[in-house]
């Protein structure tokens, strides 16, 4: 073990070192995909791992009905000194050549029983499984003395592939472990920084500060403000993101200041709430600007979030807001902490799709079911990013509740790194088969990439997809079979994103993808024809495809001007409006596709997706 540590550090601190030693680690770390919470927290850590987590197994039995040993230690304690060494300004780790010197803190880790749960299933030779992993993390400062501890909780679930190997015995369980090793692991590091970034005057992880003098303006922590109420057993860190991830607030942008509390005293905290106060323009954006904690039980954790869409000009400025948490009778009991952001205006127009207009009362869909999955950006980096594909999918869900009386139950949205193969798999063929009925009309939105093999295979791509692995891209095949088996009235496939090809720099001749089969039920509603890279429109963040989506959606592709958006209608208007855009603002050329082009029912056209309170006019470009 202490040679394992040491080849662990040696990676860590010197990256260009080529021992053999380490290559499995380091294969291992190249896997991992651990968030980036903000700059490290100026301590030196001693991470002493139990050995109830270091040699942390068990056992499941196979397809060929034989028991396999699953050891799942080495993999967490990977993922956890990872962790901590982009946590912190430096790790020490005991037994190792680079251990020494007295410590700040001292962070020890044990593992409870880990479970794990196997069920074989023949559905695409895959078994779902569900590994849980529970951890307590114990901090103790430079003398010794109890910090905290906090309890770390990791699920997991998955449908675990078997190996390509004659037999077909063992299931690939490798990727699953990687996945919630790396889930504790983010817990972990959201959980020490709560706990030991306020003692060091830290600024808020993700504080937006405008690049040029964010040396000069980092907003630290102040001390707390003397007051006779009661301070309470909470710790808070509060992030601001807006959608485009630049660091400047944009005009007509959706901004979140996210707020994670934790009780760190021993008794449950009540009656507690956050306040954000700001700019008197921006705060009157915030449909709440105060969001009640609900009660914390002791080491209990929650994540909030202020939402807001900006007006489209509003002035440019250097924007503060703060966030403190408030008592029962409305006193500040915390230190404020402030996050800084430039603001941008932006010109003002009437055809910004963000702007969503009411939907007639009444209309409510509460039988119908919509699954959007947005992918910006991927595990790999190599992996061309698409800008605003998660924007896409966060808006068409968006649509479908408000204008298509869908209600919130009836809506699953996967982003980017929660749209994972299993996150894909699990909503299709778990989550979509319990609830649809006869009577259901379901959609199915993509945006992102897919790609095709020389074989001529179609292969959706989702965030942990790898182009030099298939099996961890998602079948086109599959995903066909699983909306052909759902019992609904009618299923719709609509993808906004790119299609890549596989092995295109050799001579072999690649097909372009089949989307769809010339019978079924499904109806496929696609931005491109062939290869090529579905546009996107800078001016209002959102593909262009999407943006035509959604402009039919809010009531333009209405052209019998009913009140009533139909299938029918919406694909007519996009067929129409995203050519004649891509060749007068693009100069290029984007046909989307309606399939099968033959004998579509006119019953399913007929299918009422949205229901404005207000038509607009249709003769805009």
């Amino acid at each position: 073990m202490k040679t394992t540590r040491a080849c662990i550090v040696g990676i860590v601190l010197i990256p260009f070192l080529a021992s053999s030693g380490c290559d499995t680690i380091k294969s291992r770390f190249s896997r991992q995909a651990l968030p980036d919470l903000g700059p490290p927290v100026p301590l030196t850590v001693e991470l002493d791992i139990d050995p109830s987590l270091a040699k942390a197994k068990t056992e499941y039995i196979d397809n060929c009905s034989r028991i396999h040993a699953f050891s799942i230690g080495p993999t967490v304690e990977d993922t956890l000194i990872q962790a901590a060494h982009q946590t912190f300004r430096s790790v020490v780790i005991p037994g190792s050549q680079a251990a020494g010197g007295k410590p700040d803190v001292t962070v020890r880790v044990r593992m409870l029983d880990p479970r794990f749960k196997l069920q074989t299933d023949a559905l695409y030779d895959r078994a779902p499984a569900e590994l849980s992993l529970d951890a307590l993390a114990e901090f103790f400062d430079a003398s010794g003395a109890p910090l905290g501890e906090r309890p770390l909780q990791a699920t997991r679930k998955e449908r675990l592939q078997l190996e390509l190997t004659q037999q077909r015995c063992d299931y690939v369980v490798d990727p699953l472990l990687q996945d919630t090793s790396t889930m504790l692991a983010t817990q972990f590091m959201q959980e020490a920084r709560v706990l030991l970034a306020p003692a060091t005057q830290t600024p808020p992880a993700g504080a937006t500060v405008p690049p040029s003098d964010a040396a000069s303006k980092t907003a630290a922590i102040p001390a707390a403000p003397a007051t006779t109420a009661p301070v309470p057993p909470l710790s808070f860190k509060a992030t601001l993101l807006d959608e485009n991830g630049n660091l400047v607030l944009e005009g007509g942008e959706r901004i979140r200041v996210r707020v994670d509390v934790v009780n760190t005293g021993t008794q449950a905290a009540q009656d507690m709430a956050l306040q954000l106060t700001g700019p008197p323009a921006l705060i009157a954006q915030f449909p709440a600007t105060t969001l009640p904690t609900g009660t914390l039980p002791p080491g209990g954790a929650k994540s909030l979030e202020f939402i807001a869409t900006l007006p489209q000009s509003p002035p440019s400025q250097q924007a503060e807001f703060q966030v403190a948490i408030l008592n029962g009778a409305g006193q500040q009991v915390s230190p404020i902490q402030k996050l800084v952001a430039s603001v941008q205006s932006a010109a003002a127009n009437s055809d910004d799709v963000d702007h969503i207009p009411p939907a007639a009362a009444g209309f409510q869909r509460p039988g119908d079911y919509l699954l959007s999955i947005g992918l910006s950006s991927y595990r790999e980096q190599e992996i061309g990013a698409r800008k605003y594909a998660t924007l896409d999918a966060e808006m068409v869900a968006t649509y479908f509740q408000t204008l298509g009386g869908l209600p919130r139950n009836n809506v699953r949205v996967l982003r980017d790194w929660s749209a994972l193969r299993p996150d894909i798999e699990e909503a299709l063929l778990d989550w979509l088969p319990a609830k649809v009925t006869p009577d259901s009309v379901v959609t199915v939105y993509f945006a992102g990439q897919a790609i095709v093999t020389s074989s001529g295979e179609t292969l959706l791509i989702p965030y942990d997809g790898s182009l030099g692995s298939p099996s961890r891209l998602y079948p086109l095949k599959d995903l066909e079979t699983a909306l052909g088996r759902l019992k609904a009235k009618q299923v719709l496939f609509v993808f906004d994103g790119t299609v890549l090809k596989n092995g295109s720099e050799g001579r072999t001749k690649i097909a372009p993808p089949k989307w769809a089969a010339t019978t079924g039920s499904v109806l496929h509603v696609i931005s491109t024809t062939g290869f090529g890279k579905s546009l996107e429109f800078d001016s209002w963040h959102h593909g262009l495809f999407t943006y035509y989506l959604l402009r039919g959606l809010r009531g333009e592709a209405d052209m019998n001007r009913n009140g009533e958006v139909t299938i029918g209608e919406v694909t007519a208007y996009v067929a129409r409006k995203v050519p004649a855009a891509a060749r007068s603002t693009f100069k290029q050329e984007q046909q989307p596709q309606i399939l099968p082009t033959q004998r579509v029912p006119e019953k399913s056209l007929d299918t009422v997706l949205t229901k404005p309170a207000m038509i607009p006019s249709t003769d805009r470009p």
